[in-house]
């Protein structure tokens, strides 16, 4: 025969809660104990905690790691900002390190050129210390040259002759475009 859903007890209820209710008791005071049981031993650490915890060196030393939170997070902002000084210095000496090497470079340069110039300045010097001597001796000879003129044209002079005075003052005038032409060159 198939079940129903409406399937009964046949025992009466009273003795079903009357069994079952003594169990229920036991099972309830057990259940009971047991919470106390825990509440007792997770409450007396609790309380002996709380009680360390608001305990005054406790709070003194909450303070002081409080205080060393705060000096060590001030003395972390310090060395981050020291730490980028140093890197600004860093880049500024390696600016003025590539700034040197420049500078020497460009000084070599110009020693260099300096150099060359004085070497052109100094051969400039020697040829026209020999232009000079050139010169020098050419006016040397011009004068040679004059007083002989002077000593014939003074002979002429006690001994006239038949050339005019022109004829005279040409020699004169070719000396004298002799030792300019001399000079300029």
């Amino acid at each position: 025969m198939a079940s129903t859903l409406y399937d009964y007890c046949r025992v009466p209820m009273d003795d079903i809660w009357k069994k079952d209710g003594d169990k229920r008791c036991k099972l309830l005071l057990g259940i009971g104990i047991l919470v106390l049981l825990i509440i007792v031993i997770l409450g007396v650490p609790l309380i002996i905690f709380t009680i360390k915890a608001n305990s005054e060196a406790c709070r003194d030393g909450l303070r002081a790691v409080m205080e060393c939170r705060n000096v060590t997070h001030l003395l972390q902002q310090e060395l981050t900002e020291a730490q980028k000084g140093f890197q600004n210095v860093e880049a500024q000496a390696a600016t003025c390190n590539h700034t040197v090497m420049a500078l020497m470079a460009s000084l070599d340069a110009e020693k260099a050129q300096g150099q060359k110039k004085v070497e052109e300045l100094e051969e400039e010097i020697t040829t026209l210390n020999h232009k000079l001597q050139d010169a020098s001796a050419e006016v040397e000879r011009l004068r040679r040259e004059n007083q002989v003129l002077s000593v014939r044209i003074a002979d002429k002079k006690y001994y006239p002759s038949s050339q005019d005075s022109s004829s005279a003052a040409a020699p004169q005038l070719l000396i004298v475009l002799l030792g300019l032409s001399a000079l300029l060159q």
